[in-house]
């Protein structure tokens, strides 16, 4: 295998960030291993992770990343259908720590490396899960885009043909890139996705420790239609912050100059952790399957309503809600569990 690191831009070599709903090679994720976060509750953790990968391997592949004494844990947990990767990492947030693949117009396959520093700080160690990005490349044998621009791949989210998604606050903060200015800061983020417009929410969900990465509160569901996240409860603060989202959302045209159609989706009931405060309860945190939609569920009353809009978003794919509260409570959803390899050059 190569490992080669390019000093270009993705976009100045014809690279860009493909849609989600693009055909994929497989699906990676990560065994949650860090006890200091998940403490009496990380078996109640790792059922969790198995039991989405082994719904995602009913419609692609799923490889499981997992520290070296893990692997034989993963092959019984998650059955002979999941392959483990033995990989040493920090814990299982791989949307955020693991590379953001492109493709170019051939179908070339290559991957951006994003420089990670543990959510701005708020984990004490992460230098294993700094360097999973640059591993998986290697592995693969793909191009390698190295950036200094600090960031995580659930920061941001796009439709395949030029539009980015993305939270100011989670991004724009003195504790990812404290002497990079806004527009440098979206020069690079468009530079290394491949994109030619970026739209900037102004806000992420409350008590997000992450500072509000946007796979919690807006995604694409097609060229130009967007799922939002919305919140009933007029009491919190998440229901002036979220509409104040679909604003920027419902007044700004997307990169080919089409008005955005935003599909609301309401926030299930915000759990409150006694440890971490209200959890990330989001609907809008589902992973784009080949043929399905990987979908939250809360046990809530407003799961058959998220059931309902998801069906009706992507009729071509089976819709299936997994139990997603005993992830939630680890500070992330559950697109932030997955990375998809889209379809393309390389190793599979």
């Amino acid at each position: 295998m190569t490992d080669e690191t390019v000093a270009a831009s993705p976009a100045d070599d014809g690279f860009f960030m493909p849609a989600e709903w693009a055909p994929h090679t497989r699906c990676w994720m990560q065994w949650p291993c860090r006890e200091s976060l998940w403490g009496d509750r990380l078996d109640l953790a790792r059922e969790a992770h198995a039991e989405v990968a082994r719904t995602i391997c009913e419609y692609e592949p799923v490889t499981m990343i997992a520290n070296p004494d893990s692997v034989a844990e993963v092959s019984i947990m998650c059955g002979s259908g999941v392959a483990a990767f033995p990989l040493e990492h920090d814990d299982s947030w791989v949307r955020d720590t693991g590379p953001t693949f492109l493709l170019n117009r051939a179908g070339a396959l290559a991957g951006v490396d994003w420089s990670f520093n543990g959510w701005g700080g708020l984990e004490a160690t992460y230098d294993k899960d700094a360097a999973v990005a640059e591993a998986l490349l290697k592995h693969l044998g793909v191009p390698r885009y190295a950036t200094g621009l600090v960031t995580e791949g659930g920061a941001f989210h796009t439709d395949g043909e030029g539009t980015l998604l993305a939270v100011e606050g989670s991004i724009i903060n003195p504790n990812r890139n404290p002497n990079l200015s806004k527009a440098e800061i979206e020069r690079r983020l468009l530079a290394y996705t491949g994109c030619r417009k970026l739209i900037w929410l102004p806000h992420g969900l409350s008590n997000d420790e992450t500072g509000g990465n946007v796979d919690n509160v807006a995604c694409f569901a097609a060229p130009g239609q967007v799922v939002a996240a919305t919140c009933d409860d007029e009491t919190s603060p998440d229901h002036a912050a979220l509409r104040a989202n679909l604003e920027v959302l419902r007044n700004t045209a997307d990169a080919a100059g089409r008005e955005i159609e935003v599909v609301e989706l309401p926030l299930a009931e915000r759990v409150t952790d006694a440890e971490r405060g209200p959890l990330p309860t989001s609907y809008v945190s589902f992973y784009i399957a080949n043929g399905a939609v990987i979908a939250p569920s809360f046990d809530d009353p407003k799961d058959d309503l998220a059931y309902e809009r998801l069906e009706d978003l992507f009729p071509g794919r089976q819709v299936v809600q997994v139990r997603a509260l005993d992830i939630v409570v680890g500070g992330g959803g559950l697109h932030g569990i997955t990375q998809q390899q889209p379809k393309g050059g390389g190793t599979d």
